[in-house]
């Protein structure tokens, strides 16, 4: 499979994301700089975490009219994958490309730490490779994560089940103790209607290897080739 990684001014997830991807899911791997104006051949686009442009605006406000946006929106309408992770995630919200927003947590600090996820939906290109009932354990690193829409558009994206991952206990159940920033019912991650968009706030690719003692994250990233948990 084919994957572009976009690399934003203040990214600093991306070659994480490259390592990961290339060297230990061995994928073809494209670098894209966030000027470029148009994509290479790939199969799916990854916009990785960080701080673009500093989060000096709201987090992902400027990245939104990077000159790579406008050609990732289009890959996008074609049905091409894209994956935002963290501050990726941010981007694609504030380009219209994924539902919600993402505010400052609840504790107004910034949280670094292991969170547990509960799959909501096991038929999506990200969660297709985690088996049934298993608790993931990914960490999250953020200032602004926790997920927001209003009544409505929240009854509307949990109603059409745009809704992939909820923060959890160990044992799976969703409560107000794992929810570590605040968002509305634990979300932690969320897809657009077509389901080739996706966003989450917790980082796999820093969970997707043995030597980290932790590969939960690897689930998560294998779903993108199809994989089935099995």
């Amino acid at each position: 499979m084919r994957f572009a990684v976009v690399t934003f001014p203040g990214s600093n997830c991306d070659r994480d994301c490259v390592h990961v991807l290339r060297d230990v899911m061995s994928q073809e791997v494209r670098e894209v700089w966030h000027k470029e104006s148009a994509l290479p051949d790939v199969d799916c686009v990854v916009l990785p975490g960080g701080f673009s442009y500093g989060d000096y605006l709201r987090c992902g406000a400027i990245a939104r009219f990077s000159p790579v946006m406008t050609a990732i929106e289009a890959f996008a309408r074609r049905g091409g994958l894209v994956l935002g992770i963290c501050n990726g995630f941010q981007i694609l919200q504030e380009a219209g490309l994924l539902p919600g927003a993402l505010l400052r947590n609840l504790s107004l600090t910034f949280i670094c730490q292991d969170v547990r996820l509960r799959v909501e939906r096991h038929d999506t290109k990200l969660t297709s490779a985690v088996p049934q009932g298993k608790a993931l354990m990914v960490p999250i690193a953020h200032n602004d994560g926790g997920f927001f829409a209003s009544g409505a558009d929240l009854d509307r994206i949990e109603g059409e089940g745009l809704v992939l991952l909820r923060y959890c206990d160990p044992a799976g159940n969703v409560t107000a103790e794992s929810n570590p920033n605040g968002s509305c019912r634990n979300i932690a991650g969320v897809r657009n209607a077509a389901g080739n968009v996706l966003g989450l706030m917790p980082h796999p690719e820093r969970c997707s290897e043995k030597a980290l003692g932790n590969e939960d994250g690897l689930l998560l990233l294998r779903s993108l080739l199809g994989k089935v948990a099995g």
